[in-house]
Formats: C-alpha cells, sequence, structure tokens
C-alpha cells in the first residue's frame, strides 16, 4: 500500500491503496462516487470515462499511479442536481437518458472533445462516441443534446 494524493472534483484527497489500483475503483470504494461505472473492465465500453487535465480517459484501466498531479473530474463534478452543467442540462432538456450506465462516457467525452474543439463537426463528435456503448439506444437524443450544448457555447 501507498499514500496517494489525487485531486477529484477540484477536491484533495488521500487514500491508502496499491499505485496499480484502477482509478475507477480508488473514485468508488476509496471516494464513495457514482458516475464512473464499471462497465467492461477493458476500457472499451466507456461507462467509467473520467476526465484527467481535460481528457477523457477510462478510469477502468488507468492505474491511479499514473494520475500524478492531475486533475480528475467525474460527471458528478461538472455540476450538481441543484445546478447542473449546461451540458447536463442539455440531457436533461432532450430527455437523453434512460438507464444512465452509458452517461459519464457520453457527456464527458463529448465536453471533452467540445471543449478542445467548440467547432467540433457532426463526425467529429460521433467519432469522439464511438468507443462508448449504449444499450438503450438513446443515441439520437443524446445527439441532440450534444447538439444543444453545442449551440449554447456560441451564443
Amino acid at each position: 500500500m501507498s499514500t496517494v494524493t489525487l485531486k477529484v472534483n477540484g477536491h484533495i484527497h488521500t487514500v491508502q491503496v496499491d499505485p496499480e489500483t484502477p482509478l475507477l475503483y480508488v473514485l468508488g470504494d476509496e471516494l464513495a462516487l457514482r458516475g464512473p461505472k464499471f462497465g467492461c473492465g477493458l476500457g472499451q465500453c466507456g461507462a467509467c470515462t473520467v476526465l484527467m487535465n481535460g481528457d477523457a480517459v477510462r478510469s477502468c484501466i488507468t492505474p491511479v499511479s499514473a494520475v500524478n498531479t492531475a486533475e480528475i473530474v467525474t460527471l458528478e463534478g461538472i455540476g450538481t442536481a441543484a445546478k447542473p452543467h449546461a451540458i447536463q442540462q442539455a440531457f436533461i432538456d432532450e430527455e437523453a437518458a434512460q438507464c444512465g450506465f452509458c452517461l459519464s462516457g457520453v457527456i464527458l467525452s463529448a465536453k471533452a472533445l467540445l471543449d478542445r474543439n467548440p467547432n467540433a463537426t457532426e463526425r467529429d463528435v460521433r467519432n469522439a462516441l464511438s468507443g462508448v456503448l449504449c444499450r438503450c439506444f438513446a443515441h439520437t437524443r443524446m445527439f441532440a443534446a450534444i447538439r444543444r450544448y453545442a449551440k449554447l457555447r456560441h451564443a
């Protein structure tokens, strides 16, 4: 076990864990965050997505030792139920969520893309989300929510 200090959602946390522990387990087990989910454990489904220094990464395959001084943001860290982030509000307005299992992957991947490239095309968005699996097939509404968010950014 090692002492690891993480900056997650704007707060500093110190935990005792094996440095090879996947970040997902530290976020869920040690910090009780429920945004990132365990899906496949192989980094292929996107349910575990978090932002690390603004980039969408799969926390199930990222050892906590790789985080170093990076800032981690989970779905809970971008907004709250009382004050959702604009992209979360767009998903609410478009009724773009069903089971919610893929939301970390969809929302955080889209946010990372649009933060880097505010003029991303529909194709760019589809490419960014191509590795996120959604079982309830709410894609049409999700893309509408992402378009809504992108337009708000330009307003």
